[in-house]
Order: structure tokens, then C-alpha cells, then sequence
């Protein structure tokens, strides 16, 4: 079973701070999300696997591509 988060436990183990996450939500990006209650004021959650995919995806190579 994958693992859920918090934005507080996302940032003790990843360093991604709680209105960094939310202005990514915001904005459209970052990683997925779960919103386990309606309206503005939902609880957040995080798959540990979709951090862990969305730093993968943001993994540049050095050389021309960078």
C-alpha cells in the first residue's frame, strides 16, 4: 500500500514547504495530490509514489540538454 502525506510530512522528508506545495496545487504543478475533503479549505494528501515519480520527471541530464 502507498504511503499518504501530509504537506507538513512532505516537507520533514522531502524539504518542499507547505505553501510551496499549495501554490503548485495553485498553479497547476508539482506532484498529484488527493483532496480528501471539498472546498478551499480540504485536507491535502500526498502518494509517496507520486513525489517520488514527479522528482524523477524533474531530473535533468547535464551536457546539452541542461
Amino acid at each position: 500500500m502507498d504511503q499518504l502525506l501530509s504537506p507538513k510530512q512532505v516537507h520533514s522528508e522531502y524539504g518542499f514547504k507547505p505553501q510551496t506545495l499549495a501554490n503548485w496545487r495553485w498553479m497547476g504543478m508539482g506532484p498529484d495530490y488527493i483532496k480528501t475533503t471539498p472546498g478551499r479549505g480540504g485536507r491535502i494528501k500526498y502518494r509517496r509514489s507520486s513525489i517520488e515519480r514527479w522528482l524523477h520527471e524533474q531530473t535533468v541530464r547535464g551536457g546539452a540538454a541542461a
